[in-house]
Formats: C-alpha cells, structure tokens, sequence
C-alpha cells in the first residue's frame, strides 16, 4: 500500500453514516458506481465493472469473451497462479508460455504454444512492467484470440500511449492491499465491448437479472457467482484513484533516478523493457550473466540493508513450477467439475516445461523503488548498490 489517509476515513464514514453499505437496492449511483465511471474514464475505455479481487475479476473477462471447457489460454510462467486458476475456474486449460528478459509472456513462445483449441492470450503485466503489446496483439489477430491483459500488478501504467487494460479485448485489475491502489481485496474489469461487459456483469452478480436497470441488459441471463463489492469498497477506491497518478508520478521519478546510476554499474545490466515510459516505477530490474551472482548481490543486499530486494525465481508463488494445482492438473474440488477432464487434448506438465523462464528468473535481481524517500535517498540507495 502507497498511500491512504483521512480522505478515505472520511469517505467510508459517509458510507457508514448513510446505512447505504450494499451498492444495489437503493445505492444505484453512489461510490461504486462513480468510481467505474472515473476509472472507465482514466483508462480509456467504455465500460469499468468493480468486482471483489484481482481473480474475480480475470474470470470475469475470461467469461466475457467466451471461454469454456476445453478452451486454452496462453499464460505466462511467470505470474501470480491466479492468473492460470482463473482459466481453470471458468473451465478452460491454461497453457504455460516462456517469458524473455523483459520478464514478460515473450511472443516467440506464445506462437508456438498456439493450437486449434486455443482461444486467448493473457499478457501479464508483472511487477508494474509493461508486456510487448504489439506483437502479442499481431499474433492474436492472425489466429483469432483474444487477448486479455492481466494489469493486476501495474494499475496505471501504459503502452505506447495507452493505458493498459485497454488494449486488449479486455483487462483485469487488482486493488489488493499491495497494489498500486487500494481498497485492502478487490478488482476491476475492463472493456470497450458491450456484450464482454455484460456477461461480466452478469457473472458477478448471481442477482443481476433483479436488478432495477436489468431491462437494458441485452444479453441473455445465465447462473453467475457473487464477486460484487460494497460501496466502502467503492468509497475509497473513488479516493485511491484520485492518488494514482500522483504515485505513479512519484514512483517513476524515483525509478529513473536510480536507472541512471545503475545502468553504469559493471556488475549487472538492466533488464531490456517493452516501454520504459510507461512502467509503472514500483521496481528497477537488473540481469545477471549467472544465478550465482544474482544469489551473491541478494545475499550481500541484505547483509548491507540496501533496498529490498530479490530473484522473482525465490518468490515461489509466482513461479509456475510451484503452481502444484496446475501441474497436477487439479483444476476443481470434485473430478466431475475438473476443466482438465474436459480437455480437447492431452495436457502435458513438467515443472521444468519453460526452462528459459527459470534461466531467467534466477539470474534477475528486482530492486524496489523506495516510494517514501526523497529524489535524493533514492540516488544515494542507488549509488550504494553499484
């Protein structure tokens, strides 16, 4: 969390004080609802659906565009592992691609990882880095897919102008407590397309077709979940938008400050970027020639007390090879309702599957880039580094 303070404590002492806590049956144009037109608006797109965290919200714009048993979502290898549980969750097979040394899903991979039953891609854009969305959209569009960009992790940040999360067909936030912006769990979907939007809706709120606008729905009703949020979620989220620029701003001044003495350094490289301009600034990426060095510069990181850092290969969760679900091909609670039975074709996993992304990721250092500081604490922490 960045930043939050007496404007959010005020916001949600205004919902308290109303008795309005739940967005529908009499909240209709309240926090919520404000909040999915700001941020529609920040974004660049037409329609915003607030729903209950980062997953919620992947499953949301999976179910929007059409995903089902069977049908295959290329994912990156490097990830949190809800971005594959989300394919599963809607009944589709997640395919694990490599990443390059950007860190992101890397083009090359993803086209040979294409097969008859694919039928999106899920760019991820980790640790506020921006994924190559050119050549991952030229792709899509030469064999049909859809494209899905997971922005959980770099809300705000943007591609050759635009921001991310609306260059796909849709695209997937979250607002967990160590996002960008916060509102402690949850999410929100993204799109210019109606229909995606409404089977989005309807899929989050199991009682959508109760709803005082459901007349306007033009898509046909189906059985959704519940992955609404309320309107304290909504409060402050209305406030922690009103800061993301301003973080966003502080974050990258910092970053580039930091690049510059770092770039210098004969110990490492920093890692090649999509689009520098608009990573989001939350980390400063460095490449070793080897794991070793990279597992020396951490160890020696933190005997010194540097800044934070670590090898994205040591962070476990985020490393395909320890999604022991996926791998496993446990994709439900019960056999009956496990995507992987409903597969079109043998689905084949090994933890060592994408052995350039484990190249990768242990022989990369990511830096955190100290948001409290002053422009100058971060030069000197930079200086200390090199």
């Amino acid at each position: 969390m960045y930043q939050i303070g007496k404007e959010e404590i005020e916001a949600v002492r205004k919902v308290i004080e109303s008795g309005q806590l739940f967005r529908y049956r009499g909240g209709e144009g309240g926090w919520c609802d404000g909040f999915e037109k700001a941020l529609a608006g920040k974004i660049g797109v037409q329609h915003a659906l607030t729903v209950s965290s980062g997953t919620a919200a992947l499953m949301c714009a999976l179910v929007g565009v059409g995903i089902g048993p069977g049908d295959e979502v290329i994912v990156p290898g490097y990830t949190f592992m809800a971005s594959a549980l989300a394919v599963t969750a809607v009944g589709g097979i997640p395919i694990v691609a490599e990443v390059d040394q950007t860190l992101m899903l890397d083009p090359r991979d993803v086209e040979k990882k294409i097969t008859r039953y694919t039928k999106a891609v899920m760019p991820v854009h980790m640790v506020g880095r921006v994924c190559d969305l050119a050549a991952l959209t030229k792709i899509a569009r030469r064999h049909k897919l859809a494209v899905i960009e997971d922005v959980c992790q770099a809300v705000g940040g943007s591609y050759r102008g635009r921001r991310l999360g609306s260059i796909g067909q849709a695209g997937a936030m979250s607002f967990n407590h160590f996002k960008i912006i916060t509102c402690g769990e949850g999410g929100g979907v993204l799109t210019d397309d109606k229909t995606i939007f409404e089977r989005a809706r309807i899929f989050h709120d199991g009682g959508c077709v109760f709803r005082s606008d459901a007349k306007d729905i033009q898509t046909s009703f189906f059985a959704g979940q519940n992955l609404r949020v309320s309107e304290i979620q909504g409060a402050i989220l209305s406030v922690q938008l009103t800061r993301l620029d301003g973080i966003l701003r502080k974050l990258r001044t910092h970053q580039a400050v930091m690049l510059a003495v770092l770039a210098k350094s004969n110990r490492f490289q920093v890692s090649p970027s999509n689009e520098l301009k608009g990573d989001c600034g939350t980390y400063v990426s460095l490449l070793f020639e080897n794991s070793s060095t990279a597992q020396t510069f951490v160890k020696e990181a933190g005997e010194k007390r540097w800044l934070g850092c670590c090898r994205p290969l040591d962070t476990g969760r985020h490393v395909y090879s320890n999604w022991d679900p996926i791998l496993q091909q446990q994709g439900s609670h019960t056999p009956k309702l496990n995507p992987f039975k409903m597969a079109k074709r043998k689905i084949e996993y090994s933890a060592d599957m994408c052995p350039r992304t484990l190249n990768i990721l242990g022989r990369t250092v990511l830096v955190s880039v100290p948001f409290g500081a002053t422009v100058a604490q971060a030069k000197a922490a930079a200086k200390k580094i090199v």
